[in-house]
Protein backbone atom coordinates (compact mmCIF):
# COMPACT_ATOMS: atom_id res chain seq x y z
CA UNK A 1 0.00 0.00 0.00
CA UNK A 2 2.78 2.74 0.43
CA UNK A 3 3.69 2.65 -3.02
CA UNK A 4 0.05 2.93 -4.82
CA UNK A 5 0.13 6.00 -1.63
CA UNK A 6 3.54 7.64 -2.51
CA UNK A 7 2.46 7.12 -6.52
CA UNK A 8 -1.01 9.24 -5.20
CA UNK A 9 0.90 12.02 -3.29
CA UNK A 10 3.33 12.92 -5.92
CA UNK A 11 1.23 12.78 -8.11
CA UNK A 12 -1.55 15.19 -6.37
CA UNK A 13 1.91 17.39 -5.71
CA UNK A 14 2.81 17.56 -9.45
CA UNK A 15 -0.75 18.77 -10.37
CA UNK A 16 -1.20 21.56 -7.55
CA UNK A 17 2.26 23.02 -9.13
CA UNK A 18 0.89 22.26 -12.25
CA UNK A 19 -2.35 24.34 -11.41
CA UNK A 20 -0.66 26.95 -8.97
CA UNK A 21 2.62 27.89 -9.60
CA UNK A 22 2.24 30.56 -12.32
CA UNK A 23 5.63 29.64 -14.22
CA UNK A 24 4.90 26.10 -14.08
CA UNK A 25 5.46 23.79 -17.32
CA UNK A 26 3.51 20.76 -15.69
CA UNK A 27 0.54 21.98 -18.28
CA UNK A 28 2.77 23.28 -20.96
CA UNK A 29 5.29 26.00 -21.73
CA UNK A 30 5.26 29.47 -20.08
CA UNK A 31 7.01 32.57 -21.08
CA UNK A 32 8.34 33.75 -17.91
CA UNK A 33 11.52 35.64 -18.67
CA UNK A 34 13.08 37.51 -21.62
CA UNK A 35 15.43 35.90 -24.13
CA UNK A 36 19.25 35.93 -22.53
CA UNK A 37 20.06 38.48 -25.43
CA UNK A 38 18.02 40.95 -23.78
CA UNK A 39 20.86 41.35 -21.20
CA UNK A 40 19.98 44.83 -19.67
CA UNK A 41 16.07 44.59 -20.62
CA UNK A 42 13.01 44.18 -18.80
CA UNK A 43 9.45 44.11 -19.92
CA UNK A 44 6.45 46.46 -18.06
CA UNK A 45 3.60 44.26 -18.16
CA UNK A 46 -0.13 45.39 -16.76
CA UNK A 47 -2.99 43.08 -16.26
CA UNK A 48 -6.99 43.91 -15.29
CA UNK A 49 -7.93 46.88 -17.25
CA UNK A 50 -8.92 48.91 -18.68
CA UNK A 51 -9.94 51.14 -15.95
CA UNK A 52 -11.32 54.46 -16.90
CA UNK A 53 -8.79 56.09 -14.42
CA UNK A 54 -5.06 54.22 -13.74
CA UNK A 55 -5.13 53.44 -17.75
CA UNK A 56 -4.92 56.53 -18.86
CA UNK A 57 -2.53 57.89 -16.70
CA UNK A 58 -0.38 55.21 -17.28
CA UNK A 59 -0.59 55.60 -20.66
CA UNK A 60 0.45 58.94 -20.69
CA UNK A 61 3.37 58.07 -18.00
CA UNK A 62 5.00 55.56 -20.78
CA UNK A 63 4.21 57.83 -24.08
CA UNK A 64 6.33 60.68 -21.67
CA UNK A 65 9.15 58.05 -21.36
CA UNK A 66 8.49 56.89 -24.72
CA UNK A 67 8.12 53.39 -23.35
CA UNK A 68 6.14 50.57 -24.71
CA UNK A 69 4.26 47.74 -22.66
CA UNK A 70 2.35 45.31 -22.84
CA UNK A 71 -1.40 45.01 -21.38
CA UNK A 72 -3.79 41.80 -20.58
CA UNK A 73 -7.01 42.89 -21.10
CA UNK A 74 -10.06 41.87 -19.42
CA UNK A 75 -12.53 41.31 -22.17
CA UNK A 76 -15.40 42.64 -20.03
CA UNK A 77 -13.88 45.79 -19.29
CA UNK A 78 -12.42 46.58 -22.71
CA UNK A 79 -16.40 46.10 -23.66
CA UNK A 80 -17.25 48.81 -21.25
CA UNK A 81 -13.83 51.26 -22.12
CA UNK A 82 -13.01 50.45 -25.85
CA UNK A 83 -12.06 53.66 -26.52
CA UNK A 84 -9.08 53.32 -23.84
CA UNK A 85 -8.29 49.96 -25.14
CA UNK A 86 -8.11 50.99 -28.68
CA UNK A 87 -5.61 53.77 -27.61
CA UNK A 88 -3.01 51.68 -25.52
CA UNK A 89 -3.13 49.72 -29.22
CA UNK A 90 -3.12 52.55 -31.79
CA UNK A 91 -0.05 53.82 -29.37
CA UNK A 92 2.23 50.91 -30.16
CA UNK A 93 1.53 48.72 -27.07
CA UNK A 94 1.24 45.04 -26.82
CA UNK A 95 -2.63 43.75 -26.20
CA UNK A 96 -2.82 40.61 -24.77
CA UNK A 97 -5.22 38.27 -23.74
CA UNK A 98 -6.56 37.93 -19.95
CA UNK A 99 -9.80 36.18 -20.44
CA UNK A 100 -13.33 37.65 -20.16
CA UNK A 101 -14.46 37.40 -16.66
CA UNK A 102 -11.48 37.03 -14.33
CA UNK A 103 -12.32 33.38 -12.81
CA UNK A 104 -9.71 31.21 -11.45
CA UNK A 105 -9.33 28.72 -14.10
CA UNK A 106 -7.68 26.01 -12.34
CA UNK A 107 -10.74 23.95 -11.60
CA UNK A 108 -12.57 25.27 -15.10
CA UNK A 109 -13.84 22.94 -17.49
CA UNK A 110 -12.34 22.79 -20.95
CA UNK A 111 -15.46 24.52 -22.34
CA UNK A 112 -15.99 27.21 -19.86
CA UNK A 113 -12.35 27.69 -20.66
CA UNK A 114 -12.42 27.66 -23.85
CA UNK A 115 -15.47 29.88 -24.09
CA UNK A 116 -13.60 32.61 -21.75
CA UNK A 117 -10.49 32.85 -23.53
CA UNK A 118 -12.21 33.21 -26.76
CA UNK A 119 -14.38 35.95 -25.53
CA UNK A 120 -11.73 37.88 -24.61
CA UNK A 121 -10.01 37.57 -27.82
CA UNK A 122 -12.84 38.73 -29.53
CA UNK A 123 -13.81 41.94 -27.44
CA UNK A 124 -9.97 42.78 -27.91
CA UNK A 125 -10.36 42.10 -31.44
CA UNK A 126 -13.64 44.34 -31.83
CA UNK A 127 -12.15 47.10 -29.73
CA UNK A 128 -8.61 47.26 -30.68
CA UNK A 129 -8.92 45.71 -34.16
CA UNK A 130 -5.50 43.59 -33.39
CA UNK A 131 -5.47 39.87 -32.73
CA UNK A 132 -3.92 39.15 -29.28
CA UNK A 133 -0.54 36.39 -29.45
CA UNK A 134 -0.49 36.24 -25.63
CA UNK A 135 -2.30 35.25 -22.94
CA UNK A 136 -2.14 35.50 -18.89
CA UNK A 137 -4.02 33.31 -16.77
CA UNK A 138 -5.87 34.91 -14.06
CA UNK A 139 -3.73 34.61 -10.66
CA UNK A 140 -1.34 32.41 -13.10
CA UNK A 141 -3.50 29.58 -12.02
CA UNK A 142 -3.92 26.81 -15.05
CA UNK A 143 -5.63 23.64 -15.67
CA UNK A 144 -4.31 21.10 -17.86
CA UNK A 145 -6.13 22.14 -20.99
CA UNK A 146 -5.47 26.13 -20.80
CA UNK A 147 -2.45 26.77 -22.14
CA UNK A 148 -3.21 24.22 -24.73
CA UNK A 149 -6.53 26.21 -26.02
CA UNK A 150 -4.93 29.55 -25.52
CA UNK A 151 -1.99 28.11 -27.80
CA UNK A 152 -4.98 27.23 -30.51
CA UNK A 153 -6.25 30.54 -30.39
CA UNK A 154 -3.05 31.78 -31.44
CA UNK A 155 -1.72 32.98 -27.99
CA UNK A 156 1.19 32.55 -25.96
CA UNK A 157 1.34 32.01 -22.23
CA UNK A 158 2.74 33.92 -20.17
CA UNK A 159 4.10 34.10 -16.41
CA UNK A 160 5.59 36.33 -14.95
CA UNK A 161 9.25 37.02 -12.91
CA UNK A 162 8.29 39.74 -10.69
CA UNK A 163 4.78 40.77 -9.16
CA UNK A 164 5.38 43.69 -7.15
CA UNK A 165 2.04 43.09 -5.39
CA UNK A 166 1.05 46.90 -6.61
CA UNK A 167 -2.69 45.65 -6.14
CA UNK A 168 -2.39 45.88 -1.79
CA UNK A 169 -1.86 49.68 -2.68
CA UNK A 170 1.16 50.13 -0.78
CA UNK A 171 1.50 53.82 -2.04
CA UNK A 172 3.21 54.98 -5.26
CA UNK A 173 6.84 55.26 -3.66
CA UNK A 174 6.65 51.88 -2.59
CA UNK A 175 5.46 50.01 -5.81
CA UNK A 176 8.35 52.00 -7.60
CA UNK A 177 10.85 50.89 -4.96
CA UNK A 178 9.64 47.12 -5.45
CA UNK A 179 9.76 46.81 -8.91
CA UNK A 180 13.03 49.21 -9.34
CA UNK A 181 14.89 46.97 -6.58
CA UNK A 182 13.37 43.82 -7.41
CA UNK A 183 14.30 44.16 -11.36
CA UNK A 184 16.63 42.10 -12.70
CA UNK A 185 17.65 41.28 -16.72
CA UNK A 186 15.17 39.80 -18.70
CA UNK A 187 12.59 40.30 -16.31
CA UNK A 188 8.78 39.99 -17.02
CA UNK A 189 7.53 42.74 -14.49
CA UNK A 190 3.61 42.56 -13.25
CA UNK A 191 1.74 45.20 -12.24
CA UNK A 192 -2.01 46.26 -13.02
CA UNK A 193 -4.16 49.24 -14.64
CA UNK A 194 -7.07 47.48 -13.64
CA UNK A 195 -8.93 45.38 -10.95
CA UNK A 196 -10.04 42.09 -12.10
CA UNK A 197 -13.06 42.08 -9.47
CA UNK A 198 -14.06 45.70 -9.46
CA UNK A 199 -14.52 47.49 -13.46
CA UNK A 200 -13.45 50.42 -11.11
CA UNK A 201 -10.89 49.54 -8.11
CA UNK A 202 -8.45 52.18 -7.63
CA UNK A 203 -5.11 51.34 -8.99
CA UNK A 204 -3.89 55.05 -9.19
CA UNK A 205 -1.12 54.56 -7.25
CA UNK A 206 0.10 51.72 -9.60
CA UNK A 207 -0.14 54.89 -12.10
CA UNK A 208 1.81 57.62 -9.96
CA UNK A 209 4.58 55.27 -9.81
CA UNK A 210 4.62 54.82 -13.20
CA UNK A 211 7.10 57.93 -14.09
CA UNK A 212 9.62 57.11 -10.96
CA UNK A 213 9.54 53.39 -11.50
CA UNK A 214 10.80 54.08 -15.39
CA UNK A 215 12.77 56.65 -14.46
CA UNK A 216 14.75 55.13 -11.94
CA UNK A 217 15.29 51.54 -14.00
CA UNK A 218 16.33 54.00 -16.93
CA UNK A 219 19.09 54.89 -14.99
CA UNK A 220 20.30 52.10 -13.99
CA UNK A 221 20.59 50.88 -17.29
CA UNK A 222 17.56 49.10 -18.30
CA UNK A 223 15.74 49.55 -21.62
CA UNK A 224 11.99 48.27 -21.97
CA UNK A 225 11.15 45.69 -24.67
CA UNK A 226 8.08 44.39 -25.34
CA UNK A 227 7.33 40.41 -25.02
CA UNK A 228 9.10 38.73 -28.08
CA UNK A 229 7.04 37.43 -30.60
Amino acid sequence: MILPVAVAVAAAGTAAYGAFERNSPVFGSVLHKLPSSDKKSVSLTFDDGPNPYATPLILDALAHADVRATFFFLGRHVERWPGIAHRASAEGHQIGNHGYFHRKLHFRGLSYVRDDIGRGKRAIESACGVTPGFFRAPHGFRSPWVTTIARSMGERTVGWSLGVWDTDRPGAAAIAARTVDGARPGYILLLHDGDGYDPLGDRVQTAEAIPKLVGQLHERGYTFVTLPK
